[in-house]
């Protein structure tokens, strides 16, 4: 079977989301054939270069997000062409402005598909669609519809900074409309199109599937509309929030009314897509595989772990709210006053820098530095560190340093730091964030976020009882090793593909690099023979000869 697999920002770079879990399935699904179709967001992330791929990925195409040149250009559109352009982004902007109060419904969810698909079909004649996408003629059209009587208030109200912010945005989200991969020679020689998240990943797949016929399956580990409504800052004007909320909302549901499966990686994410219009009965979880074999020697030893300590890792941002857990770990001492608290991880961009020094002087402040005596040197209880770091050197050996974990965000998608202390035969804490009850799943505590009285209650009876520490980190580790391992994902993916493709083949006779026909190319009925009788013979006459 040959797969397109479609990526943004990721795998097969050498930096970027996603990369492990997809160079995992590829790697454990050697019997396949890959063709790797990468859309990178950044010029560093492509000078990066690639990984090591392993010999069934047979062709590795790219295209970046990051810049317009090299988009195909579309200057010199005749007439005929801009009255298309002019017709199909009109149509698309009517569809995301009457979207944008929230009153979705199928027509305009079949308005907005078809004025997507015929602006791919024009790119595809006219060589691209960038230089019209961010021409005078995109905004003016753009604004008519924002202008247009019937829609929201918001999208009347949106100013030309507004409007050329949503035009620029839109742009750059519709530049794989732009891109040659949809022939023959490309996406539709596959028999199957999976993208590893939505948004601009799956667009391709849905234009191998408009052009072609390709059947797509879209993987969401993260949903893609979620991190959007996230990712929209508080300085952003109401017009552009709501617009760009609307455009997003729209592509989700295309890619969940096209896909033939969808798999996101945890229940969170299904009430996600099941609240876009995904349909319940094509939706399959399938949980992220991690590799669990770096983790063995501290789920196999878990009295190793020093009874007084709790361990926090993660990247340092403030949706993981950290400053709870340090007023949390104050009550901890007042109960316990030999608790120590390990944080472990590096800082989120420059919020997170910043958010770290605030972290480490709130520490410094609530925890002086202690000395035994007048001649000792003092010590804090909280320590930072990174991994990599002469006291943090692996993350077996972190997790393994504490007798419970602790996740206290606010925040969370899914918890791979959870699974981790799993691993590790480790007791958790956790609160109720994201997927975190369903990772759990019994085998931890779990506390309401933004509550350091619960969390420092539920710190302090892990921390009393050892003998509960034990039952629960053995449960959570044979919990972690049924459900998220590597080898379970790769299985459920191998027969997730056979699925879609026994229902869904490619109708069109394709020859491999030798001549031979491909698997999965023709439908199994082509092969029936052209003299079989219409009449069964068990169902003749036994009077009448079968002829």
């Amino acid at each position: 079977m040959r797969t397109g697999l479609l990526t943004e920002g990721g795998y097969p770079y050498a930096s970027g989301d996603a990369g492990l879990w997809c160079d995992r399935l590829v790697r454990g699904l050697g019997q396949h054939e890959f063709d790797l179709y990468a859309l990178s967001r950044s010029r560093h992330q492509e000078e990066q270069g690639l990984l090591p791929l392993p010999p069934q990925v047979t062709r590795v195409r790219t295209a970046p997000l990051w810049t317009a040149e090299g988009d195909g250009g579309a200057v010199g559109y005749g007439r005929r062409a801009r009255r298309r352009f002019t017709e199909h982004y009109g149509e698309l902007a009517g569809a995301v402005c009457a979207a944008a109060d929230g009153s979705a419904s199928g027509a305009v969810a079949d308005r907005f598909a078809n004025a997507l698909y015929g602006l791919a079909e024009l790119a595809r004649e006219e060589g691209g669609l960038g230089a019209a996408l961010r021409s005078d003629l995109g905004v003016r059209t753009l604004e008519r519809a924002c202008r247009a009587p019937g829609a929201p208030r918001t999208a009347r109200e949106a100013r030309v900074a507004d409007l050329l912010t949503v035009a620029g945005h839109l742009e750059r989200a519709l530049r794989p409309l732009s891109l040659d991969w949809y022939g023959e020679d490309a996406l539709g020689a596959a028999d199957l199109c999976h993208a590893t998240s939505g948004g601009p990943a799956a667009l391709p797949g849905l234009l191998a599937r408009h052009f072609c016929g390709v059947p797509l399956l879209v993987t969401e580990y993260g949903v893609h509309l979620r991190a959007h409504y996230l990712g929209q800052g508080p300085g952003a004007a109401p017009a552009v929030r709501a617009l760009l909320a609307a455009f997003h909302g729209r592509l989700a549901t295309e890619i969940y009314r096209r896909a033939e499966i969808l798999t996101p990686g945890n229940a969170h994410a299904r009430r996600w897509q099941e609240r876009c219009g995904a349909d319940r009965a094509r939706i399959r979880t399938v949980y992220p595989g991690m590799a669990a074999d770096g983790f063995t020697e501290a789920g196999e030893a878990p009295e190793r772990a020093d009874p007084d300590t709790l361990v926090w890792v993660g990247r340092v941002e403030p949706a993981k709210d950290l400053v709870s857990l340090l007023h949390a770990f104050a009550q901890v001492r007042r109960q316990e006053p030999g608790a120590r608290l390990r944080i472990v991880g590096s800082p989120g961009g420059p919020e997170g820098t910043a958010y770290l020094g605030h972290c480490r002087a709130l520490a410094a402040q609530l925890f002086p530095d202690e000395a035994e005596g007048a001649h000792a040197v003092g010590c804090n209880p909280v320590s930072f560190d990174e991994i990599g770091s002469p006291d943090a050197p692996t993350l077996p050996e972190v997790y393994a340093s504490g007798a419970v974990v602790v996740l206290s965000s606010v925040v969370e998608g899914f918890p791979t730091g959870l699974i981790e202390a799993m691993f590790c035969g480790r007791a958790t804490v956790s609160t109720d964030a994201g997927a975190v009850v369903e990772v759990i799943g019994g085998t931890g505590l779990v506390v309401p976020p933004r509550n350091p009285r619960a969390l420092a209650d539920a710190c302090v009876a892990l921390l009393r009882d050892p003998e509960r520490r034990a039952r629960l980190g053995a449960a959570a580790r044979a919990r972690a090793l049924e459900l998220f391992t590597v080898e379970q994902n790769v299985a459920a993916f191998h027969g997730i593909y056979l699925e879609i493709v026994s229902h869904c083949p490619v109708r069109r006779d394709l020859l491999d690099a030798s001549g031979a026909p491909l698997p999965f190319a023709a439908p199994a009925e082509s092969h029936v023979p052209a003299h079989w009788p219409a009449t069964p013979t068990w169902a003749l006459s036994t009077t009448e000869p079968a002829r």
